[in-house]
């Protein structure tokens, strides 16, 4: 099953500002392994409290937070930001 990778246009500017290597690593792993995969829940993680609903990815020192959307098929890419800035 091939998902949707869909992201907000804030977010957009977010990994516009990073330098490019962690933009390459970024846009790859979205493109490679979650637009492919077959279960994103295998390959991320579900956050706790008050976003619980949604999901974290690790790419190096970087976090991507998605909402999985199972019934259009579509990942909405949240936010990206570096590890020590990504939950406030």
């Amino acid at each position: 099953m091939a998902w949707h990778i869909e992201i907000k246009w804030t977010t957009q500017k977010e990994i516009e500002k990073l330098d490019s290597k962690a933009q390459a690593a970024i846009v790859s792993f979205l493109r490679e392994r979650v637009a492919g995969a077959a279960d994103l829940r295998q390959t991320g993680k579900a956050l706790k409290g008050e976003m619980g609903d949604l999901w974290r990815y690790r790419v190096g020192d970087y976090r991507i937070i998605c909402d999985i959307q199972d019934g259009v098929v579509t990942v909405l890419v949240l936010r990206v930001r570096h590890r020590k800035e990504v939950y406030r």
